[in-house]
């Protein structure tokens, strides 16, 4: 079987993972166009270069399918022509900022029949399945109620969604949406329910001007209060470019080769300001409370004030009670008074690291392999992530935020 040819949009952080799949198998995908606006960018992941994605589109179907990578505000527009083009579509979450927009991407591949995975990378890692198996075997009886957590890490949020391009819900979307539409349609995954009913509550409380030290200045690099601060940029940045080199995060603020282009852009660029004298302002803590299709409750929890870690779920139900930490599964069952320990990694250290840097605990891999899997054989049921299903998540997310700013419990919208 010939590989699937793959045309990447967006050659950042993320289409730069994917890119790096996609190179490590060339006996299933191959790269033969990138389009991004950075000249490096482009010479990074290699193919055909083109520096917009209307200058790669004029030039007809060159790819069995495109990874569209790009900032979550350009999404629509590449999605649907890609679609029309006939291109099967790998997209990145968010599908769109906006419920229309969202609904307009599902409609638009639909029509297209080509075939749509969105990047909720959570459904696709080996703890998911994992999960999902001990839910699906009735080891904890019938499913009650959940209790899941994203703990988003203090340095993460600031990189991200302080200092970041996450930072502004104007500019991308809001952070439930941009960090935890994964974590709705989790939920809505392992537990094979629907999302019916949310209330929620939350907002930017803590990363604000009036909360910074006394005598802050506007760059870390200048400020007296540094090194008691647990946001300063140097202490982010600086010693994982010393043991990493240039990945993530650092490959997110300069494409330099040495410690001296991390000052320069610390000291020039977004990522050296002041968490507390920025012009953020999303969310910084927020709970969503859901009624699920029969009757199941669920609390989630994203919060920036935590240790960079998985996620951590507990599971409910009639005759047990399951407690994952994103690696581990701790499973008590009632009836024996017993407790079963399951590990999801294998012969694998037991890490799974969760960052966008370690593939997201193995679902950066899943997905590509599942997508390209799809593209391949034509059989869409390899694909966890489709259309219909994320977008059940997207309105989720919308009605959440709806509710957060209204103080109501609202319906959420069938797909």
């Amino acid at each position: 079987m010939s590989p699937v040819t793959i045309a990447l949009v967006g050659a950042g952080s993320r289409g730069q993972k994917y890119a790096e799949w996609v190179a490590a198998h060339p006996d299933r995908a191959r790269l033969v166009a990138v389009a991004d606006p950075l000249p490096h960018r482009r010479e990074r992941v290699g193919g055909t270069p083109y520096p917009r994605w209307e200058d790669l589109i004029v030039e007809g179907r060159v790819a069995d399918a495109v990874i569209i990578a790009t900032q979550d505000r350009d999404h629509l527009g590449p999605a649907e022509a890609f679609a029309r083009a006939g291109y099967h579509v790998l997209l990145e979450k968010p599908l769109a900022p906006a419920a229309d927009e969202c609904r307009r991407i599902v409609a638009t591949v639909e029509d297209a029949g080509v075939l749509l995975a969105v990047c909720h990378v959570l459904r696709y890692t080996p703890y998911t399945d994992l999960v999902k198996r001990v839910l699906d075997a009735g080891s904890i009886g019938e499913l009650v109620s959940v209790e899941h957590l994203e703990p988003v890490g203090w340095w993460h949020f600031a990189h991200s969604y302080v200092r970041g391009n996450w930072r502004r819900a104007d500019r991308s979307a809001p952070m439930l949406m941009t960090k935890s539409c994964h974590d709705l349609d989790w939920l809505a995954y392992v537990t094979g329910r629907r999302i019916e009913r949310v209330s929620s509550f939350g907002g930017l409380r803590h990363f604000r001007p009036e909360n910074a030290p006394p005598g802050a200045a506007e760059r870390c690099l200048d400020c007296p209060a540094e090194p008691d601060c647990p946001y300063s940029a140097p202490k982010i940045y600086l010693p994982r470019f010393r043991d990493r080199g240039l990945r993530w995060p650092v490959n997110v603020i300069t494409d330099g080769p040495d410690e001296a282009a991390v000052l320069t852009a610390l000291r020039d660029g977004p990522y050296g300001r002041c968490v507390y004298r920025g012009d953020n302002d999303v969310a910084d803590h927020q709970v969503v409370a859901m009624e699920l299709s029969g009757g199941v409750t669920a609390s989630f929890t994203v919060t920036a004030f935590t240790p960079l870690t998985h996620r951590q779920t507990r599971l409910f139900g009639t005759h047990g009670m399951l407690t994952g930490d994103g690696v581990r599964v701790r499973l008590h069952d009632f009836r024996t008074d017993t407790v079963t320990v399951l590990d999801s990694t294998g012969d694998a250290p037991a890490t799974g690291d969760p960052t966008a840097g370690g593939g997201h605990g193995g679902g950066d891999a899943g997905v590509m392999n599942a997508f390209v899997t799809a593209v391949a054989t034509g059989d869409p049921a390899h694909i966890r992530s489709g259309p219909a299903e994320s977008l059940a998540a997207h309105l989720a997310v919308f009605a959440a935020e709806e509710a957060r700013h209204t103080g109501r419990v609202v319906t959420v919208p069938v797909a």
